[in-house]
This record gives C-alpha cells, sequence and structure tokens, in this order.
C-alpha cells in the first residue's frame, strides 16, 4: 500500500508542472480602457483588427506616468503605436464622449485627453475611486479631421498610468 501511495505522488508530482502550462489562461484582471469611440485596443479586442496578446487583456495597458504612447510603453503591446495597421476611425463631433471601461477601480488622480501633440482637455477626480464605467465629454477645440487621441487615465497612489489611443474624424 505504501509504494502505491509512493508512485501516486510521484505520477501528480510528474503531472502538476505540465496541467499547469497546458491549461488555458484567463485573461488577466487589469484596469481600464476607452470602449466608445472603441479605442485600438478594444478594437483589438472586438476582433475588427487582428493583434497579438492585447486581444485578451485590453484593460491592462499600463505604464508610467508621462508617456506618450498608445502602448504606455509596454513591448507586448507595441502593435498599438502602429498607426498604419488599420484602426478604424470613428467620425466624431467637435464634443464627444469618451467612455471608459474599468476592470478595477483605483483611486483617480487626473484623466487627461492629447490631439495633435497637445491636451484638449482634463478632468480632476482627487483621488476618488471611479464606478465600473467613466464618461468624460471632451471639446475638441476647433481641431478637425482625422485624429489620434490619447487617453490616460492617472492613477493617484502609484506611479502608473494607463493609456489609450482612440481614432476619431472630428467633423463640422
Amino acid at each position: 500500500m505504501n509504494s502505491k501511495r509512493k508512485l501516486a505522488a510521484w505520477i501528480g508530482a510528474g503531472v502538476a508542472p505540465i496541467l499547469v502550462v497546458a491549461l488555458p489562461v484567463g485573461p488577466a484582471s487589469a484596469h481600464g480602457y476607452v470602449s466608445s469611440p472603441p479605442s485600438r485596443q478594444a478594437q483589438c479586442a472586438a476582433g475588427t483588427v487582428q493583434c497579438g496578446p492585447i486581444k485578451w487583456e485590453p484593460q491592462s495597458v499600463e505604464g508610467p506616468k508621462g508617456l506618450k504612447s498608445c502602448s504606455g510603453g509596454n513591448a507586448r503591446f507595441s502593435e498599438l503605436d502602429n498607426d498604419s495597421k488599420g484602426w478604424k476611425v470613428t467620425p466624431v463631433g467637435s464634443t464627444t464622449a469618451f467612455k471608459w471601461k474599468l476592470t478595477v477601480s483605483h483611486a483617480t488622480s487626473t484623466w487627461q485627453y492629447f490631439a495633435s501633440g497637445r491636451k484638449i482637455a482634463e478632468f480632476n477626480d482627487g483621488g476618488h475611486r471611479p464606478n465600473e464605467t467613466v464618461t468624460h465629454q471632451v471639446n475638441f477645440g476647433g481641431l478637425k479631421g482625422k485624429q489620434k487621441v490619447l487617453a490616460v487615465w492617472n492613477i493617484a497612489d502609484t506611479s502608473n498610468a494607463f493609456y489609450a489611443c482612440i481614432d476619431v474624424n472630428v467633423g463640422n
């Protein structure tokens, strides 16, 4: 009987690492992204544009505060920085609602929006923890035509932020 237990233990010890590697892994329960108008990572998650790992983790584009890249400096998601990837451009008005979908709420300092190399809007949350969705009305301030908007969610109690790029065509 003792030898059967030892054999079972050896088999279990040999099979366990294989199961850990072979079983599918669910998406990371990370943080948040712009869902409307659809950000680049939202387009990846929906299959609108073919992408790599960001397809499974649209909420995971996190990096140090102050960056100006769609990938948040994360090499795994560098394809988000590729402006020629075929991103769907959403027609919008001169003022547009940007809706964030949050999977984990963080104390928030600010939400920032950039287009044409300048900040076009900032919303100060003063450390507030937002709900599952957050919507901001952003005025493009006279910008027209195709714009790549960089939306940034700055976390209050860490040195990181979440990044999303949204391709829009600002109408008259």
